[in-house]
């Protein structure tokens, strides 16, 4: 069995250039989304992530493609993706669209702008869901994300922890860019919800709470604060992949902590 901290080691390595852009590995797709984003959402989950949260679902998702296919993902063109969302499009109506989620979406930032920028020409309205790790200010990659904010209506923001060693802890991962990334897209006006699991013990004390309410009402583009309660639905996962599941014994929130939660967090 891996120990954790082996089983991070044991990750390829973020390539410059994952992909061209206009093919990118997908982990998995889903037809009817109704909770990531408005509307119905053909969701869309890329392979890929360098963040290890303790209450990963998807750690079938971290490994980052080089050469082969890691575990059930393949590689599909934009024209493929789109082509199969728009078989669905007739039940999203106003709202909906596509969202892209991960693993860590960011990290294929070339095929994920190829696609929202052809989903911008079918208009289709496209949505990010992401913990926003890659992010930093430095070249080549904010250049990247200015030109993919052209393309994106809405970012689902993930704020796992606002302190940065807990967040370290909990993610292998500072939060530091993460928050300045934030501050960016409020900067810029994009619209943006905020989501934060809440796991018992972890972040769900009254301080860590606060801390975190403070911080989002600094923000101005901050539409939606979305309190998702931990769950343990992807631990038979961790068992497959031979990695230690570190939070066993953690209970989901109960309805009060989690209606609590709403209340702090509230913009």
């Amino acid at each position: 069995m891996l120990s954790q901290e082996h089983a991070i080691r044991s990750f390829d390595p973020i390539e410059a250039d994952l992909n061209e852009g206009s093919v990118g590995w997908i982990h998995s797709t889903e037809s009817f989304g109704a909770v990531d984003g408005p509307g119905i959402r053909f969701l869309i989950f890329l392979q890929g992530c360098r963040m290890r949260c303790r209450y990963c679902h998807n750690p079938d998702s971290w490994k980052i493609p080089k050469e082969g296919c890691p575990g059930n993902a393949k590689q599909m063109s934009v024209k493929e993706l789109l082509d199969k969302a728009e078989r669905f499009r007739s039940y999203w109506r106003d709202e909906g669209g596509i969202t892209v989620s991960g693993g860590e979406a960011l990290l294929q930032i070339d095929f994920l702008t190829a696609l929202f920028e052809e989903a911008r020409r079918r208009k289709i309205s496209t949505v990010l869901d992401t913990a926003a790790e890659p992010f930093t200010r430095t070249e080549p990659f904010f250049g990247k994300f200015e030109r993919l904010m052209e393309s994106c209506d809405l970012i689902l923001l993930d704020i796992k922890h606002i302190d940065d060693e807990k967040h370290r802890k909990l993610t292998g991962h500072g939060n530091e860019n993460i928050l300045d990334c934030a501050r960016y897209l409020s900067d810029i006006g994009k619209p943006v919800w905020i989501r934060h699991v809440l796991v018992p013990g972890i972040n769900d004390s009254e301080e860590d709470l606060q801390r975190t309410a403070d911080f989002i009402r600094t923000l101005k583009n901050v539409g939606r604060v979305e309190v998702l309660p931990y769950h343990t639905l992807g631990v038979y996962k961790w068992e497959e992949l031979g990695i230690p599941y570190l939070l066993e014994g953690v209970e989901p929130p109960s309805e009060e902590s989690v209606e609590r939660a709403k209340r702090i967090l509230a913009p």
